[in-house]
């Protein structure tokens, strides 16, 4: 009897009680699980690189095989990435180019036979007004006979005209950049501005006015004595 109420004190302490195992720790001290045998530990071999998979191994001894795969990889991608720079800017600098129809215009081929001695033709070249003279002896000889010293712009007329006989100026005033008068001024064979009395000679050197230089000789080339090609 008495051995039966101390049991169910105990019970009653123990389940129902106010500090009561129950309530703040539900489980069985026996059903507790303090280590597990049943986790597998992950393997990550198949992803590390051959030079490292024993964990063990020290970085100093896997270091060159390491850098040695970055590098090869760091050089490719700088291969490829010049390429691409090199193919960027081929294609924008074509894009600036002269499309064919310019080009066809860059140079012209004259036929001099058409233009007599002392007689003279303006072209259109690059969007500028081309002079060609045909130069008469008397207006060679006077430019050859100017002192080079009194020139503004001092130019012997064998520099300008490498040719006695023709001269290839473009026809466009180094003052403002108007059109001169072909055969007029105050020089034999000259040239002379209106719009600010620039006149220069039968060379095309700057002589009298505000104009700073002679006009300008573009580049060209005599084909035959009947040829030449400007551009």
């Amino acid at each position: 009897m008495i051995r039966s109420l101390q049991s169910r004190l105990v019970n009653h302490y123990k389940y129902k009680g106010i500090f009561s195992m129950r309530e703040w720790f539900p489980y069985k001290i026996q059903d507790l699980k303090l280590t597990h045998t049943d986790i597998k530990i992950p393997d990550f071999s198949k992803y590390r690189r051959k030079s490292v998979i024993n964990p063990q191994t020290k970085d100093e001894e896997s270091a060159d095989a390491r850098k040695a795969s970055s590098s090869i990889w760091a050089g490719f991608n700088i291969i490829v990435g010049c390429y691409s720079a090199k193919t960027v800017i081929q294609l924008f600098v074509k894009s600036m180019a002269m499309s064919a129809d310019v080009q066809a215009l860059a140079k012209i081929e004259v036929n001099l036979a058409e233009i007599s001695e002392g007689g003279h033709a303006t072209l259109k070249w690059r969007g500028k007004p081309l002079f060609l003279k045909h130069r008469l002896p008397e207006e060679i000889k006077d430019c050859q006979s100017t002192p080079v010293s009194s020139l503004r712009d001092p130019q012997t007329d064998e520099e300008r005209c490498p040719v006695p006989e023709w001269l290839v100026v473009i026809g466009v005033c180094t003052h403002l950049g108007c059109v001169p008068i072909p055969n007029s001024g105050d020089y034999l064979g000259g040239y002379y501005c209106p719009c600010h009395g620039s006149h220069y000679d039968a060379a095309g050197r700057i002589r009298k006015g505000p104009a700073p230089s002679n006009l300008e000789i573009p580049i060209h080339n005599f084909q035959t004595d009947n040829s030449l090609v400007v551009g």
